[in-house]
C-alpha cells in the first residue's frame, strides 16, 4: 500500500476503525491527520493511534491526497460545502462513506470537478470484518481506485460495483445485512432459552453456530444451497425445521425485507441531496 498523506474528515467509529486497520496494515501513521470538533475524541485518537490531529477541516486537507469524508450524512452538506474551496486547489482523491449521498449531490457541494469514490462499508468494518462496496466516479484514476480500495479493504471485503444505482442494492445487502443476522440470531437464542437452555449456553451455541456457518460458507466451493442440502438428512431434525420455515415463506420475507430496503436507500438519497 502506497502512503500518501490521508485526511479523515471526521473521527468517529468507522474513521477509528480505517485508522486502525490502516496502521495494522503497515501504513505510516505520520502520514494520517484527523480532523474533528470534539478536542476530547482528537485527543484519544493521537494518543492510541499516534496520528497527526486538526480541529480545522481546511488545514487539515492543505497536504492530503486522499480525503474520507467520515461525518454524518445529515451533516456532510454543510462540511463539503466549507471545505469546497480547499478541495479545488489540493485536488485530492476524496472517499465519501457517507451512507445514501448521491455522488452527483457530493459533487455540486464540493465546487464542481473531483475524483470521487463513494463507498458503504457496513458495522463489522469496527472489528475489521467489514463488507465494503464502491463505485468510482468520472475522473478517477486507476491508481486512486487501487488507493480506495487498499483504505477499505484494511477493515475486511471490498467489492467495486459500475452503476451508481447498485450502491442501494449493497446498502440493502451488506449495509443494512448485519442487522438481519443479528435478528436472526436474537430469534434462535430466544427459541433456546424457552427449550430450557440456560442463558450463556444459548447465547454462545448460538453464535458459534452462526460463525461456524459464515466461515464454512466463505471457505467452500459450494453455493450455500448446496451446503443447505449436505446437512440436511431426509427424515431429519433440519430438514423438519426447514420444512416449517419455507411453508412460512422466508424467501418471500426476506426478498421483501431487501427490497424495502433498497426503496428506502433510494428514498434517503433524494431527501439527502434536497438538503
Amino acid at each position: 500500500m502506497s502512503n500518501n498523506n490521508i485526511t479523515f474528515i471526521g473521527g468517529g467509529n468507522m474513521a477509528t476503525s480505517l485508522i486502525n486497520g490502516l496502521i495494522a496494515d503497515g501504513y505510516e501513521k505520520q502520514r494520517i491527520t484527523v480532523s474533528d470538533p470534539d478536542a476530547e475524541k482528537l485527543a484519544q485518537l493521537a494518543a492510541r493511534c499516534g496520528v497527526h490531529t486538526q480541529s480545522d477541516n481546511n488545514s487539515a486537507i492543505s497536504n492530503a491526497e486522499v480525503v474520507v469524508l467520515a461525518v454524518k450524512p445529515q451533516v456532510l452538506k454543510s462540511v463539503a460545502q466549507d471545505l469546497a474551496a480547499a478541495i479545488q486547489q489540493v485536488k485530492p482523491l476524496v472517499i465519501s462513506i457517507a451512507a445514501g449521498v448521491k455522488e452527483s449531490s457530493l459533487r455540486n457541494w464540493l465546487g464542481g470537478e473531483v475524483a470521487l469514490v463513494r463507498s458503504m462499508p457496513n458495522t463489522p468494518a469496527m472489528i475489521q470484518s467489514g463488507a465494503t462496496g464502491l463505485h468510482a466516479g468520472p475522473g478517477v484514476s486507476e491508481a486512486q481506485r487501487n488507493q480506495a480500495e487498499s483504505i477499505l479493504r484494511a477493515v475486511g471485503l471490498t467489492r467495486w460495483v459500475e452503476e451508481e444505482s447498485m450502491m442501494d442494492a449493497v446498502t440493502a445487502v451488506s449495509g443494512s445485512g448485519p442487522a438481519y443476522f443479528f435478528l436472526i440470531m436474537e430469534a434462535i437464542e430466544s427459541s433456546a432459552r424457552q427449550m430450557g437452555l440456560d442463558e450463556d449456553t444459548a447465547r454462545l451455541l448460538t453464535l458459534q453456530t452462526a460463525l461456524g456457518a459464515a466461515r464454512m460458507a466463505l471457505e467452500s466451493s459450494d453455493s450455500p444451497a448446496v451446503l443447505r442440502q449436505k446437512v440436511t438428512s431426509p427424515g431429519g431434525t433440519t430438514e423438519r425445521a426447514l420444512d416449517i420455515l419455507e411453508e412460512g415463506k422466508i424467501r418471500t420475507l426476506i426478498d421483501m425485507a431487501l427490497h424495502g430496503a433498497q426503496e428506502r436507500s433510494v428514498e434517503l438519497s433524494e431527501m439527502l441531496g434536497e438538503q
